[in-house]
């Protein structure tokens, strides 16, 4: 079933925007909270992310348009083969749901997944105040408990104004998706991190016979040491889990999260349903999206969806790193360089979901080459 994104309002003055950046292509994969595009006013530019899953059936305006407030920028569907509604169908069907919907309306439909379609408004504006009244006459939760806070401090940092003069850049889209990353760990995961000490010649022998067997140029310890992660997460799906509406959230599939630097851009690249792939597919598989990174050509549904993480820093070298874990994970771990015979494992965890003891014991999991070959 095709749904369509409306195009909000950022300011109250603004009856019409201007479509200023494009950033998924039609038939890619949307992952909620997706960056999909950029809108311009008079006084700033804001980022319109995907309310749902699904796939990009198309857009409605092409960049450098101007837009109204409330008007349908995007249709999104099930199915990415999924025709769009006819203009007859969009114009009959989605009459109330396509009207001008605030900002602040936006934010808290979101917040409460709701659609605009559902709530009665007192004017032709769907305003916040509309859309509180039926959450309260409803006793209407929020997805998740600090979804109303994260928004309003998210709204909030936007209208900080710094204390000396200065230039206003626009972030790049990992740049935003890295800003995402810090403030989902900042304002909803209780992170915490061990690390531990770990004999590394054990690991190294195995990738570097690895390596000669499968006649590879580059050394494979990292991407190894990820399928010996994958793994560990199959056998104990309770690290493969994040925190939603107070509960424990356990995923079906493992999607490994591997942090690359490219130049100047860092990607947390996603291998999807990686606990499918035996030891070799996996990291020939890993290997082709390291490539696609350095190459700034990776798919949407290649950038999103992790369930769990590793990051090394080994290659600058680094004995000791605390990463951030990536939203909706419970771990990373982070794996350095060794020093002298001996080197260390850590995690970052969300201790809401795992314990200091359980970290732990995937830490000495992984620290051991066994059941590799």
């Amino acid at each position: 079933m095709a749904f369509p994104l409306l195009t909000p309002r950022v300011n109250n003055n603004d009856d019409v925007v201007r479509l200023t950046k494009l950033w998924v292509e039609k038939g890619a994969s949307i992952r909620l909270g997706l960056p999909v595009a950029d809108i311009e006013t008079d006084k700033s530019v804001f980022t319109i992310e995907a309310e749902q899953e699904g796939y990009l059936l198309g857009f409605m305006a092409k960049e450098g348009d101007t837009i109204a407030v409330g008007s349908i920028l995007a249709w999104l569907g099930s199915d990415p083969g999924e025709a769009i509604p006819s203009a007859a169908a969009s114009s009959n069907g989605s009459r109330q749901s396509t009207s001008d919907v605030s900002l602040k309306a936006a934010l808290l439909l979101a917040q409460y997944g709701l659609k605009a379609s559902e709530i009665p408004r007192q004017g032709e504006r769907l305003t916040a105040g509309d859309v509180e009244s039926y959450v309260q006459s409803r006793g209407l939760e929020p997805r998740a408990a600090s979804s109303s806070r994260s928004s309003v401090g998210e709204a909030q940092k936007r209208r900080q104004t710094p204390p000396a003069p200065g230039q206003r850049v626009k972030l790049t889209p990992e740049q935003r998706g890295m800003l995402k990353t810090v403030e989902w760990q900042q304002q909803e995961a209780v992170a915490a991190y061990v690390e531990i000490s770990y004999n590394p010649t054990p690991w190294e022998t195995f990738a570097r016979d690895f390596q000669k067997l499968n006649k590879m140029l580059v050394s494979p310890l990292v991407s190894l040491m990820a399928w010996r992660l994958v793994q560990l997460a199959k056998e104990h799906p309770e690290i493969n889990a994040t925190l939603s509406d107070g509960e424990k959230y356990v995923y079906d599939h493992v999607n490994l999260g591997f942090t690359v630097q490219a130049g100047e851009r860092l990607y947390v690249v996603v291998l999807q349903d990686a606990e499918k792939l035996n030891q070799l597919d996996f990291v020939k598989r890993l290997g082709e999206l390291q490539r696609s990174a350095t190459n700034n050509s990776l798919r949407p549904d290649e950038t999103s969806g992790a369930t769990i993480a590793l990051s090394s820093m080994a290659r600058w070298p680094v004995t000791r790193h605390v990463p951030i874990l990536v939203p909706h994970t419970a771990l990373m771990i982070a794996h350095t360089a060794s020093v002298a015979g001996a080197a260390t494992l850590g995690a970052t965890y969300d201790h809401r979901v795992l314990g200091g003891a359980d970290t732990v014991r995937v830490l000495q999991a992984m620290s051991r080459a066994e059941g590799m070959a």
